[in-house]
């Protein structure tokens, strides 16, 4: 599977475009290092709805579920949503800013919002994940290094310890990075720059790294 870059306003062509209000101005353009990565389902457990993009564009019915009534009058987004066969959603601009990490640090940095891109994986943290999610993680990971200097890959739980747990205990770390390298050897005589900048790009491996 190739791996086309972002384009130039921050929108993947291969990603199913929603637009959202929920999205602002970075506060530095130019510093994007941070990936991470949530898990998602709404209502909890149950995969294939509507309802993941409604909440993300504002437009979720709080009526259809009793679980949605928490979440009424939240304002939250980000950047991409993968879905169980892989299929990949965008609802704001890599440039831009999305509304996902919340109150959250990293290597002693805070907001991680201002500098970090959000993908959402359709799962819970006692699901698992699927093979084409973890595939479309990968290429997407390479679009986005093609384009932003990416330095580390995290989950939600590391960088906000005790709030959240997601993508939690069943996302294999250690299966995504492999199927991230394999893409980026076959990569290795086309593009030998994103092989190199790819090179220091640091995975979690279930580490409280925002210490």
């Amino acid at each position: 599977m190739s791996a086309p870059p972002l384009g130039a306003d921050g929108w993947w062509p291969e990603a199913i475009r929603y637009d959202t209000p929920y999205a602002d101005d970075r506060p530095d353009p130019a510093d994007i290092t941070l990936l991470v990565v949530h898990n998602i389902s709404l209502p909890g457990g149950r995969f294939g709805g509507p309802h993941v993009s409604d909440l993300f564009t504002g437009r979720l019915d709080y009526n259809t579920d009793p679980s949605f009534a928490d979440l009424r009058g939240l304002k939250v987004s980000s950047h991409f949503f993968i879905r169980r066969d892989g299929r990949v959603m965008q609802y704001v601009s890599a440039n831009d800013r999305a509304w996902h990490a919340g109150l959250s640090v990293f290597r002693g940095r805070e907001k991680c919002n201002d500098y970090s891109v959000g993908v959402e994986l359709e799962g819970t943290d006692d699901s698992g994940f699927e093979p084409a999610q973890y595939q479309a993680l990968a290429v997407l990971t390479l679009a986005l290094q093609s384009r932003y200097p990416l330095t580390d890959v995290q989950g939600h739980e590391h960088i906000a310890p005790g709030r959240k747990t997601d993508p939690g205990p069943l996302f294999d770390w250690e299966f995504y990075r492999k199927s991230w390298q394999a893409l980026l050897n076959q990569k290795a005589l086309d593009e030998p720059a994103l092989v190199g900048a790819s090179a220091g790009l640091r995975f979690a491996k279930g580490l409280l790294q925002s210490q």
